[in-house]
């Protein structure tokens, strides 16, 4: 396939996965196609939510959303375009083993499509959780250009007889990939969070935003935002209304034992917390919190915060903030919404795919 085969075939992926989201018809598709594809989503999305409780349909079908978006001509030629003359160059390529995680829905996908757009063969070990999601899509993604069946490889043991791999676990499944994995060129992701620095002056709507990146996907994403900087005298009641449109979690049941374990946790052992009713706020310097808890740290002025978090830095994936004098942040509401060029742990995928192998 030609790199614009390949583009226009993941483009035709991302009609079939908008059209899905928004609940209409794809009439430039064909009806048969269309028909397929759908029934495969459904059906996966059905199976997902048995597999693994903690997708549910709403967050599935915000990640297909996400990919629905992103999956366009337009997004894919700007992501592409320097990398061009690297990628046309890659006639025979490599099998590249990518261990995908399972912590939110189709997390391993980015590695997938980078893999596959660089013109090289996936072999990638599907994560026990996250099982169902992917091959339905590839199955769609096949459906539309056959060519893929030559490409894609799909397992769920172990990978072998490969030239390359993407691995991306715990700080303690890292420790096992560098030793399985550690004489091919690699990328070994560990454990990494999103952290928000607020200053008392956002906005209602900011806080409603930041609430997204605290809860969606029940906060399991390495982009969700797990530890708050607030300012002294900093006043809860905004940011506690804003939480509270996420009050349904209350009635997830994984969600809930977590809830259950970590209060009484914390009553046992005298730690004070504050009880937002379906959430726990608790003073911690750590960056990652548990599910259903969220971690707080009051400072007196920015600089230490920034002092803190380069400090940090290998364990934070992204900085919420509207503070000015914070460089390298992103808006409220907008972590699980990154750029196909936002390569986690700021390693550039493509740019390993082509030059490190």
């Amino acid at each position: 396939m030609t790199l614009e085969q390949r583009i226009s075939s993941f483009a035709s992926l991302g009609q079939v996965l908008h059209a899905y989201t928004n609940s209409c018809d794809l009439k430039s598709l064909d009806p048969a196609i269309w028909e397929t594809s759908r029934n495969l989503i459904e059906k996966a999305i059905r199976e997902a939510e048995i597999e693994n409780p903690w997708f549910t349909c709403d967050h599935i079908l915000q990640m297909l959303l996400y990919w629905g978006n992103n999956l366009t001509d337009e997004r894919l030629v700007d992501w592409l375009d320097p990398y061009r003359n690297g990628i046309l160059s890659t006639r025979d390529g490599k099998r590249i083993g990518v261990v995908m995680a399972g912590n939110i829905p189709m997390v391993g996908f980015h590695d997938l499509l980078s893999v596959l757009m660089t013109n090289h063969t996936l072999v990638a070990r599907l994560s026990s959780q996250d099982s169902i999601l992917i091959p339905a899509l590839m199955n769609c993604l096949m459906l539309l250009e056959t060519a893929w069946k030559e490409k894609v490889n799909l397992v769920t043991g172990k990978i072998s007889n490969i030239d390359a791999v993407i691995a991306t676990g715990s700080s303690n499944t890292s420790r096992y990939f560098e030793r399985y994995f550690g004489k091919h060129p690699n990328i070994i992701r560990k454990n990494r969070s999103g952290v928000a620095i607020l200053t008392g002056m956002e906005s209602q709507d900011d806080l409603e935003h930041l609430a997204k990146d605290v809860f969606i996907y029940f906060g399991l994403g390495c982009r969700s935002v797990s530890k708050l900087y607030i300012p002294k005298d900093y006043d809860f009641t905004p940011l506690n209304k804003a939480l509270l449109t996420y009050q349904e979690f209350f009635n997830h049941v994984k969600y809930r034992n977590n809830l259950d374990y970590y209060k009484s946790l914390y009553l046992v052992n005298r730690i004070p917390f504050l009880d937002g009713g379906f959430y726990l706020l608790i003073e911690h310097e750590q960056l990652a919190a548990p599910v259903s808890v969220i971690h707080y740290e009051y400072y007196k002025d920015i600089s230490s915060v920034t002092r803190s978090l380069t400090q940090h830095q290998d364990q934070i994936q992204c900085i919420v903030s509207l503070d000015p004098g914070v460089e390298g942040t992103i808006s409220p509401g907008s972590t699980q919404n990154p750029a196909l060029s936002d390569y986690a742990d700021g390693v550039d995928t493509l740019r390993f795919l082509l030059e490190k192998i």
